[in-house]
């Protein structure tokens, strides 16, 4: 974690498929984010962020970085925005499940999201776009990163 001057930062190399690695993550997260927020954002912030580390584990041919930055000057680590970045090396977007159960408001579209139950994977972005004060892609390098962003208080 960086100090001095400098917004405070936690950062984590995973490795191809270390699925093990995403419960490592979140206790990282958890410490770096100890005072940090209101009830509960930390907790939505370590939800949030091994939806999207499990995905570029098991939706890429490569490993990921995974980066928290706390931004908002000396009461940053308490009362600061965190972002979380998720980056890997596969270019193609990840896109939210879609179904004709729930209208998607990621796509403009017209497609759906499914919130039916059936599907077993595909949910971790509803998660993002519904409980993130924001999220997107951008390309980064050869592949790009899924981030998403919280204040510490819930609006």
């Amino acid at each position: 974690m960086r100090k001095g001057g400098q917004e405070p930062c936690w950062e984590r190399r995973l490795r191809r498929g270390d699925l093990a690695a995403v419960a490592e993550t979140r206790a990282g997260l958890r410490r770096f984010l100890e005072h940090w927020g209101a009830p509960g954002r930390a907790e939505t912030a370590e939800l949030l962020t091994s939806e999207l580390v499990t995905n570029a584990l098991l939706h890429t041919d490569g490993g990921a970085v995974v980066s928290a930055v706390l931004t908002g000057g000396p009461a940053a680590l308490a009362k600061g925005r965190l972002r979380v970045e998720v980056r890997d090396l596969c270019a193609r977007r990840p896109a939210l499940r879609a179904s004709a159960a729930a209208p998607d408001p990621g796509n403009p579209g017209g497609g759906t999201a499914d919130v039916s139950g059936t599907a077993t994977s595909g949910r971790g972005l509803l998660l993002v776009d519904s409980l993130a004060d924001c999220w997107g892609v951008r390309a980064h390098g050869v592949g790009k990163a899924v981030w998403f962003e919280l204040d510490a208080e819930d609006r």
